[in-house]
């Protein structure tokens, strides 16, 4: 069995769009795989919720009781490590990760960014596309490496910037291709292994 684990921080719609793709598509049949686990490094993250309503194992790990980046991720790696992932899922994680932590699932971690990559890298990517006048924003299924926002695009969704957007329209706009493009990514990657 191929296991897919999920990372969140809160409210874990782009995991729900994954869990609920894997269910409809029937991934198991088909690909052998399987959501097995979804991390989160707040306890009341509400992805939480749905994930144990889908019947999925669930884990905590607050980073705020390490002393390092490295700690917590060691120990987030210790985590995952049980459920042998083919893939790792960044889905609205929001911590940076280390090297050794993106080294140790090299290959097999997966992020989406809320831009057209390579624009429009870290936070805020919205209010800076409309501020920069783009016509089109979108958003980015990449491969993840230690450096912030920059491995191999895997799929990407672009929506027209419209002249009465907000930071929070656009989002919501993206947010709706996010949840199309990184379940059809998550498939295309368990075709390849």
């Amino acid at each position: 069995m191929k296991n897919i684990v999920i990372l969140i921080s809160g409210g874990g719609s782009n995991m729900a769009a994954i869990v609920k793709a894997a269910k409809q598509q029937d991934w198991e049949r088909r690909y052998g795989a399987r959501v097995a686990a979804v991390v989160s490094n707040k306890a009341d993250a509400k992805g939480l919720v749905f994930a144990r309503e889908q019947g999925i194992a669930t884990e905590v790990l607050d980073h705020r009781q390490f002393a390092s980046r490295e700690d917590f991720d060691a120990a987030l790696a210790q985590r995952i490590d049980p459920y042998q992932p083919a893939v790792v899922v960044l889905a609205g994680f929001m911590r940076i990760l280390t090297p050794g932590f993106v080294q140790h699932f090299a290959g097999r971690m997966v992020n989406i960014h809320p831009s057209l990559l390579p624009a429009f890298t870290g936070l805020h990517t919205h209010q800076r596309a409309i501020d920069a006048g783009c016509k089109f924003a979108g958003c980015t299924v990449h491969g993840v490496t230690a450096e912030l926002d920059v491995g191999p695009i895997l799929d990407q969704a672009v929506v027209p910037v419209l002249p009465d957007d907000t930071a929070e329209t656009l989002a919501a706009r993206v947010l709706t291709q996010e949840h199309i493009i990184y379940p059809r990514a998550v498939a295309a990657l368990l075709q390849q292994r």
